[in-house]
């Protein structure tokens, strides 16, 4: 990467996500506005409920007007701005309704003094305040959105050791050159996509391509940016610099998978795109109907601004965020955080299931499942175990974890040797061990006829078959896998039993991919599927219907962004679980069904909720247009609706998950 285009990839992300600015703009304004609201509600209530006169009538107006003008025209400009030119456009929503109701029960404050009208602005600051603290609600709700990219960013290599002549210096990756000669050492961070031009290594691409295998590499293979070299030196030539490496292009994915996305959670604009004009209209016929009828233009401008002041549920500001809040806390206690709200409306829709096959629905680490031996397993496991033990391969550290597990004591080891692609060999207790796949046995000529069934069950079966021989003897087989995780087979059992399609990708065969699918209970498996591709399978699928995705690893983030629901395994990496709309901490597939469960739960709450915030009103407006209505008891009514909002959003605690 140019130093010119490192810098522009630098500024092009902000320091702050724009959300997490957001929330900090709306908590000040909700701290801000409720310091101003209280003394006004204390001289409001002390007056007309207790009847206690802290200030004459007049002055108290003005100091209600002088408090409650931050609060709606300073804290609250922004939503009066868009509600008003809303009216304008023809474009009506819940701020439409708010601005509305907050200006005119605020300018009711001014015709009270000369006796025209009843006085609001206390209660228009208090429904500005109310509004703000369910924006701040939601802004929490949302989530810190967009950190994905300056993750993904910060996963690169920062320094690079290239060959300059015979010397090797070390660089910042910004200054590696196209052709650049780049020594990568055990253990460290390959800086740039490549080339092998020297060396043999195990490379760890788990976080590219999600599998838990290292890759073996030799002259002649290519190498991506970002993976790690396990065992050995490798000399690389840079073919990738800058936008155009893997890991640039991953980034590229997410951004245009986020940007595509469209919320759906749009239930309470639309119910005010209709409600907005209807009251409008109502409150202007109101004012014509009592000026015809009493030819008292006070009376008539007091009926018509109270029904619009009542016409504003300020509940409804509340209503979402509160079920989205209660519905976060129970997600968090059962280990599933809810990232996005709009998954929330979303997960109802969905009817299939994409599942990422490594670290998923599979542990995401081999462990030893199959012992087949000519001799005591426990003999058997000390030779095999003690030749492993020097070895840094996950399959080795697999066979050494289950001598451990079973209190075998291993022992020293001489001349040990990797057979890159092949396995490795030793000197174990005086005998030439050999521990390998099929080339390994056939390249020294042991024979493993008597074992070869044996070997292709394994594989049938989704697993690594490796053969043990010493002094030129085969003495048995371990078959080692990436098994289900526990809860697996249950999860997608009672995910098909509520009649959801699911479905299982994979980078791996198809002889290994349908050994698994068919473990877990699932009947439909894409495999050999290149990291970059999973998002394009989503798309596929997306043409059937809204579609869930679970996943893991850095290869996952684009089709957990794409997905109309996101689900990230939070044993995975940071970048899938920044891309996920829903995070299950415990990496349980259980979390799945539960997550369904919590977003219908929710989804419930929120429209009831939705309910509450106009059940109020359409008790209140026909009292509002006959005139009937008290100020008092408009704001209590207001209250109430808020008040019922929150309690019914708490009553979600009490749902079984």
């Amino acid at each position: 990467m140019s130093a010119e285009e490192h810098r522009h990839m630098s500024e092009h992300h902000h320091d702050i996500p724009i959300e997490e600015k957001e929330m900090n703009s709306w908590r000040k304004k909700m701290f801000l506005s409720w310091i101003l609201v209280i003394p006004i509600a204390v001289l409001m209530l002390s007056d007309r409920l207790f009847g206690i006169k802290i200030f004459e009538e007049n002055i108290m107006r003005i100091i209600i007007l002088i408090l409650a003008f931050p609060v709606i025209f300073i804290f609250g400009f922004r939503t009066i701005k868009q509600g008003i030119n809303g009216l304008f456009t023809f474009y009506f929503n819940m701020d439409s309704l708010i601005a509305l109701g907050t200006v005119i029960a605020y300018a009711t404050g001014f015709l009270s003094i000369i006796g025209i009208v009843q006085d609001y602005s206390g209660v228009s600051a208090m429904i500005m305040a109310f509004f703000t603290t369910g924006k701040y609600v939601e802004s929490i709700a949302r989530g810190k959105a967009g950190q994905e990219i300056r993750k993904l960013l910060h996963l690169g290599a920062k320094k690079a050791r290239i060959l300059r002549g015979n010397q090797e210096i070390e660089v910042n990756i910004s200054e590696v050159r196209i052709g650049d000669i780049i020594a990568v050492r055990p253990g460290e961070k390959i800086p740039t996509d490549g080339i092998v031009i020297k060396g043999e290594s195990a490379v760890d691409e788990s976080m590219i391509s999600g599998e838990s295998l290292p890759v073996d590499k030799k002259k002649g293979d290519t190498v991506i940016g970002a993976t790690i070299n396990q065992d050995g030196i490798l000399y690389i030539k840079a073919t990738k610099i800058g936008k155009d490496t893997f890991l640039s292009h991953i980034i590229k994915l997410v951004e245009e998978a986020q940007g595509t996305k469209v919320p759906i959670q749009k239930l309470a604009d639309k119910i005010t795109s209709i409600f907005v004009p209807a009251i409008i209209i109502v409150s202007v016929l109101t004012f014509f109907f009592w000026f015809y009828f009493t030819k008292d233009a006070s009376r008539a401008i007091g009926i018509a601004i109270s029904v619009l002041v009542i016409a504003c549920p300020c509940a409804l500001g509340l209503a979402t965020p509160t079920a989205l809040m209660v519905g976060s806390g129970i997600g968090a206690k059962n280990g599933i955080l809810i990232r996005k709200g709009e998954a929330i409306q979303t997960m109802k829709e969905v009817r299939t299931i994409i599942f990422d096959k490594t670290g998923t629905i599979t542990k995401g680490k081999p462990e030893v499942t199959d012992i087949i031996s000519e001799i005591d397993e426990k003999d058997f496991l000390k030779i095999a175990g003690s030749l492993e033990q020097v070895s840094e391969h996950p399959i080795s550290k697999a066979i050494v974890n289950e001598a451990i597990k079973k209190k075998i004591k291993l022992i020293g080891v001489k001349n040990f040797k990797v057979e890159r692609g092949r396995g490795i060999k030793g000197n174990v207790k005086g005998k030439n061990v050999l521990i390998g796949n099929r080339k390994l046995m056939n390249n020294n000529k042991i024979n493993y006829r008597k074992y070869e069934n044996k070997i292709i069950k394994l594989e049938d079966e989704g697993k690594t078959a490796i053969i043990v021989s010493a002094n030129r003897k085969v003495l048995g087989i371990i078959g080692v896998a990436d098994d289900l995780k526990p809860d697996s087979v249950e999860a997608i059992r009672r995910l098909h039993q509520n009649r959801y399609r699911t479905v299982m990708i994979t980078g791996d065969n198809e002889k290994t991919a349908r050994a698994i699918a068919l473990k877990a209970g699932i009947k439909e498996v894409i495999a050999n599927v290149l990291p970059e591709d999973k998002e394009k399978k989503v798309i596929e699928l997306q043409r059937r219907g809204m579609v869930a995705f679970v996943g893991d690893g850095i290869n996952d983030a684009p089709a957990l962004k794409q997905a109309n629901v996101g689900i990230a395994m939070g044993t995975g990496t940071d970048i899938a679980i920044e891309s996920g709309d829903i995070v299950l901490v415990k990496g349980n597939l259980t979390g799945v069904v539960q997550a369904i469960n919590l977003s219908k739960a929710t989804f419930r709450k929120i429209k009831q909720n939705l309910f509450w915030a106009f059940f109020y009103n359409i008790i209140a407006i026909p009292l509002a247009l006959l005139g009937t209505l008290n100020p008092v008891v408009a704001e209590i009514a207001m209250a109430t609706s808020s008040v019922t909002v929150v309690g019914n959003a708490l009553l979600l605690r009490n749902k079984k998950i």
